[in-house]
């Protein structure tokens, strides 16, 4: 069987436009707190998106020890300041000002724990460069996206409205929505789940 360890519709819509048969169960993790913790720490938006996943996939590994549960993170940094989901629209105003016209990372990881262990992790980058954009272009924007885009840790989706913000992206598309899908592909394929038998 298959659990996809995380309630981000993103990452489920991507594992069921592949044809993957899996349950969703959130891992319950406070990432918040956490990420409180990795950042008091020093550590990178490598560790940090690593960690969490990590957690998240051990967290319901250690519920269904028989499955094979895939835990995934997504951390944005800027000129070494963390971003995090915005709370609200007034902070994801806040946020894509702060972005707008710079470069900035998004770092996606991928755990798949069983029996309460991590069998396979990758984590990958993307580098992402937004346009120079107006208040009035942004007010647009926030106004047709909607709170949609504080379920996003960049406050936009790449896949929607928010390839409107960019004037480059270099990096597999897949993780800049969240999840590096491929190289987690590759390996469920050689634990016989994939097409032809995914749970």
């Amino acid at each position: 069987m298959l659990i996809l360890a995380s309630a981000s519709p993103s990452r489920r819509q991507m594992l069921q436009n592949v044809g993957l048969d899996f349950a969703i169960e959130p891992s319950g993790v406070d990432e918040d707190e956490v990420k409180l913790s990795l950042v008091s720490e020093r550590a990178t938006a490598q560790d940090i998106a690593t960690m969490l996943a990590e957690m998240k996939a051990l967290r319901v590994s250690t519920r269904r020890p028989d499955a094979f549960v895939i835990g995934a993170d997504s951390t944005l940094a800027c000129d070494g300041k963390l971003y995090d989901k915005p709370a609200t629209l007034a902070a994801a105003r806040e946020q894509l000002k702060a972005l707008g016209g710079r470069t900035h990372e998004l770092v996606s990881s991928v755990v798949v724990a069983k029996n309460g262990a991590r069998l396979w992790h990758t984590t990958d980058t993307g580098r992402l460069t937004m346009r120079p954009f107006t208040d009035a272009f942004l007010d647009a924007y926030l106004a047709r996206a909607g709170e949609a885009v504080c379920g996003s840790v960049g406050a936009y989706q790449l896949e929607g409205l928010g390839a409107h913000l960019f004037t480059r992206i270099d990096g597999d598309y897949f993780t800049v929505l969240g999840l590096p899908l491929l190289p987690l592909l590759a390996f469920l394929a050689e634990h016989g789940i994939g097409l032809e038998k995914s749970t």
